[in-house]
């Protein structure tokens, strides 16, 4: 494995995202500590004691594991937690069929890297946690996987709907067989295949919870590195977390104005991630699934349901369990439960982030660093070889195709053919005028048969020009059709590859242990945030 980087400034990140990594103290106003500076995070480990419901969450988080069919595996994370001192590095992502996008392997080795890291530094314990985004009902987000295939990039969709309850509540029905058979026929036959498979077949089977599956197979691969599983679509932890959801009505009005007035001072300069709302909960409803909850008028509402507040605020003592946290309630919670030295955010998550500072403070709470995951670029042996062979370098195959086939042609058109024939042949028709001179002294009657030799001599330059011309064309096919595989597997779906490719292709290649090889190589070379990786197997 040889991993080197690219500057994000050279591919398609934010301005934000890049003045966050190169230019932080701009953004001090939106984010409290740097998290690529040694003296805040340990700033923050020193103000850190524990989290407000820390000791019932993690009995809470017993009774979860038992849900999700992880329990065995988790005991040691879990005691590790209960000690009194103990930080998490946290991170967590939508619950994507197979694991979800690459993105989400990386953004886990992050979190166990720096949990590593910290614990040595820190001389605390410090556990890794896999935050399960539970609460999503976006059945749609997570309903596929990316496979670079047999020919080109697919897509491969779980035909499926959703019910637009959490993601974490829908069952694998029958239809992940079609699913299942179409990632097999996308995938090479290789020496991994037959274990790649059973262990997805293991989680991804009919009648499992969605949460189950996912929790299951991301269990599988980082349980051994000491990660831990949390969430919160659980009512004994719903329980715990009820008197957030009460502020979150009952000072809605400051809580939108906090949300704004950082919003609004974002934007001047950058770009506002998510739009603020009257309201950050959702309601439950066994008939109409995960509803937003709407203020009007002194009056709260979902769907047909309606409220005054206080019987809304009665409602969510008495059954917590019914309702669910939008995008910026979720952190306020993750952080009310677990004492986050750190959260391990992709550039759109720490965004929203920038949002959220004056958030915090509703709820009695300073937001943690926010640290920006491991981004990389794996490139197989196959493309490294014909990399070479082009004159692009890494980020151009961001641009679109047929941009970099045309810059291509432009540049092996360098060599004028016409020029360099047109030279050849005045030069032919001058070195003939001497001896066409001799030749009409000695017999003038052969002049016509001269003309005919110099003009088959000009005929065969045609000839042999419009072999030159083939064969720079047979050349350019071959190198555009170099160009057209190295995008596919660089910038698949025309976007970065850790956005769309399973971490199941790379697995089915090159082994079941990938990801620990790869957390192994990395804690060796030191983890660098500050550029994108590009990955050589």
């Amino acid at each position: 494995m040889d991993i080197s980087g690219c500057s994000f400034s050279e591919l398609s990140y934010s301005t934000l995202f890049n003045t966050y990594i190169s230019n932080f103290d701009k953004l001090k106003a939106f984010y409290p500590f740097n998290p690529l500076s040694s003296v805040d995070m340990e700033k923050r480990a020193s103000s850190l004691e524990s989290s407000v419901y820390k000791t019932n969450y993690i009995s809470a988080l017993a009774k979860y594991h038992e849900a999700l069919g992880i329990e065995d595996s988790q005991r040691d994370q879990l005691d590790k937690l209960s000690k009194k001192n103990a930080l998490v590095i946290v991170t967590g992502q939508q619950l994507g069929v197979y694991g979800g996008p690459l993105f989400t392997v990386f953004k886990t080795m992050t979190a166990i890297l720096l949990a590593r890291k910290y614990e040595e530094e820190l001389g605390r314990p410090v556990i890794p946690v896999f935050w399960l985004a539970d609460e999503d009902h976006d059945f749609e987000e997570i309903a596929w996987t990316g496979i670079v295939g047999r020919n080109d990039f697919s897509k491969i969709s779980l035909n499926q709907q959703g019910k637009e309850i959490p993601v974490s509540e829908e069952l694998v029905t029958d239809q992940i067989e079609e699913f299942k058979s179409k990632v097999k026929e996308e995938l090479f036959d290789t020496d991994f295949s037959e274990a790649l498979l059973a262990q997805l077949n293991t989680h991804y089977k009919t009648g499992n919870t969605h949460a189950q599956a996912f929790a299951g197979l991301i269990n599988s691969w980082f349980a051994g590195e000491g990660l831990l599983i949390a969430g919160s679509n659980f009512e004994p932890i719903k329980k715990l977390i009820a008197p957030e959801f009460i502020t979150s009505i009952s000072q809605s009005d400051s809580i939108f104005e906090s949300l704004e007035s950082k919003s609004t001072e974002l934007e001047k300069d950058y770009h506002r991630q998510v739009m603020n709302g009257d309201s950050n909960l959702f309601y439950l409803s066994e008939d109409a699934g995960r509803i937003k909850i709407h203020h009007s008028n002194g009056r709260w509402s979902a769907g047909e349901l309606d409220w005054t507040e206080q019987e809304l605020l009665q409602l969510i003592e008495s059954n917590p369990e019914r309702f669910s946290p939008n995008v910026f309630l979720r952190p306020i919670i993750q952080d009310k439960l677990l004492p986050t030295l750190g959260y391990v955010a992709g550039p759109g998550e720490l965004a929203y982030y920038g949002q959220m500072k004056e958030l915090y403070e509703e709820f009695d709470l300073e937001m943690p660093p926010i640290i920006p995951r491991f981004t990389g670029t794996i490139i197989e042996s196959g493309i490294t070889r014909i990399l070479d062979k082009l004159p692009f370098e890494f980020p151009d195959y961001g641009k679109r195709i047929e941009d970099l086939e045309s810059e291509f042609v432009e540049q092996s058109e360098s060599a004028d053919i016409e020029k360099v024939f047109s030279i050849w042949k005045d030069k032919l028709d001058a070195a003939a005028e001497d001896p066409l001179k001799v030749i009409n002294e000695i017999d003038p009657t052969l002049d016509g048969t001269v003309g005919k030799t110099v003009a088959g001599f000009s005929n065969e330059l045609d000839k042999l020009k419009g072999r030159v011309y083939r064969s720079i064309k047979k050349q350019e096919e071959i190198q555009i059709n170099r160009i057209e595989k190295i995008k596919v597997n660089l910038f698949p779906d025309g976007g970065l590859q850790e956005r769309s490719v399973s971490p199941v292709y790379f697995m089915n290649k090159y082994g079941l242990d990938i990801w620990n090889q790869l957390i192994s190589e990395i804690e060796k070379e030191g983890l660098d945030l500050t550029k994108h990786h590009l990955i050589e197997l």
